[in-house]
């Protein structure tokens, strides 16, 4: 039977046929290639590899295990051209002075702390730490919740690819362009802010060279409104649409408001008995903190349109899908099932004018369109700029916007009622004006 003293070159046919030691003892069989390498056999058959080395620390020689080099009969754990590269491993780190056993252990668990540091984890972490702190951070943290969390929940950041956060661009870039320029912009805050942290195990953002104009395209400056007969297409598409979507776009084009400042109107931002909704600064578009609190006059058709809405009862929003919870989140897909009515409705009033129906069609726009239609038709209705601006919360230029800070609330609600009636003359030029537009479908 081999000794500890026999030196043979190892070949996974001669570990196979290495018999069991006798009854409670071991024996080993080094090999001729790779210096304190070998396979140890107990008298149950194990064969287990190993190396015996002076490891730094200690001062005498000593043997430690590399793997399982499997039982009589069967095939072995561990192939042995693995178990003697990794001894040669072992043995280079010797000679460095480090022991191999404290930098497996290291390694493990830089590997535990890279599967915590899951995307969601850091996202979590982010929205917390970061986002609280902004205007627009719900609508931010609404965007990476939709898109980015149901992708990437599970995987740790640091694995996060280029090509995966290009994957999602693109994809997005297919159906909403502009919806995919913002979260490029989202993942890049995201990623730079983890990278600053120190602390999840990433050194570089995987978005650090990607440049919207070149994956998404330049930005186009907005210059589209809508047209009357899209004016009444949009009202009447968005009328059939179930709550809260419809709403919510009814508030956008009675308001001329943002997306997000309409979606997340609260509770107790409404004053009824004064007659005013106020949109406080960390929910108003503005640079350098410098956002100031919108007052929105609550006209006759707005506060209608409020008092048609559903009392929920779980949290402060008007608009949810969530009893009030949370703020509704509204989708391109949303925007698509506007287009689609837009566009049959549009259709219909060709057919009834009696002209082809097959030669209309509804040219792009966006939901930003909607402020800009509003204030090209403030400026037809003889509104004076002051009150144009002062409805879409413009900071006023130079030294007006410093000392000028009266709110304008006369002048908005005399604007916005003048556009109510313009609005009930586009969708139903029939009905009379004394009509609430909800009404109107």
């Amino acid at each position: 039977m081999p000794s500890i003293g026999n030196r043979v070159k190892l070949t996974p046919l001669k570990i196979q046929h290495l018999k069991p030691a006798k009854p409670g003892q071991r024996y080993q069989v080094m090999d001729t290639l790779c210096e304190g390498f070998g396979v140890r056999v107990s008298d149950t058959g194990q064969r287990t590899f190993i190396l015996r080395k002076r490891w730094p620390g200690e001062k005498n020689a000593s043997r430690r295990e590399i793997g399982d080099a499997g039982k009589l009969g069967r095939k072995g754990a561990m192939e042995l051209d693995d178990a003697r590269e990794k001894a040669r491993e072992w043995s280079r780190l010797i000679k460095q002075g480090i022991d191999p056993a404290e930098r497996e252990k290291r390694e493990i668990e830089a590997r535990v702390q890279v599967q915590k540091n899951t995307f969601a984890a850091v996202a979590e972490d982010w929205f917390i730490e970061k986002l609280t702190t902004e205007r627009k951070g719900a609508e931010v943290e609404r965007d990476v919740r939709n898109v980015f969390l149901p992708l990437w929940k599970d995987r740790p950041i640091s694995e996060i690819t280029e090509v995966d956060v290009l994957n999602v661009i693109r994809a997005k870039k297919r159906t909403a362009p502009a919806q995919a320029r913002n979260l490029l912009g989202h993942a890049k805050r995201f990623f730079a802010w983890a990278v600053d942290q120190r602390c999840y195990g990433i050194t570089a953002s995987p978005c650090a060279l990607l440049k919207p104009s070149k994956i998404i395209g330049d930005k186009a400056a907005g210059q589209r409104t809508l047209s009357d007969d899209e004016i009444a297409a949009l009202w009447r598409a968005v009328a059939r649409l179930p709550y809260p979507y419809g709403p919510v776009y009814r508030l956008l084009i009675l308001s001329a408001l943002r997306l997000n400042e309409a979606a997340d109107a609260a509770k107790p931002e409404i004053d009824r008995k004064n007659g005013v909704w106020v949109i406080p600064p960390e929910r108003m578009k503005g640079k350098n903190g410098k956002a100031r609190a919108h007052a929105v006059p609550l006209t006759a058709d707005i506060l209608a349109l409020f008092d048609s809405l559903p009392d929920l009862r779980k949290g402060p929003f008007l608009f949810s899908t969530s009893f009030g919870e949370r703020p509704v989140w509204i989708s391109d897909k949303i925007k698509k099932r506007i287009d689609a009515r837009m566009l049959r409705t549009l259709k219909a009033m060709a057919r009834r004018r009696g002209d082809d129906p097959a030669h209309v069609d509804l040219k792009p726009w966006k939901n930003h369109d909607i402020r800009r239609t509003v204030r090209s038709q403030l400026s037809r209705l003889k509104v004076t700029e002051e009150a144009r601006e002062a409805v879409l919360a413009h900071a006023r230029p130079g030294i007006k916007g410093t000392y000028d800070h009266h709110d304008y609330l006369d002048e908005k609600r005399e604007a916005l009622e003048l556009w109510a009636a313009r609005l009930r003359s586009i969708v139903s030029p029939q009905t009379d004006n004394v009509v609430r537009l909800q009404a109107i479908a």
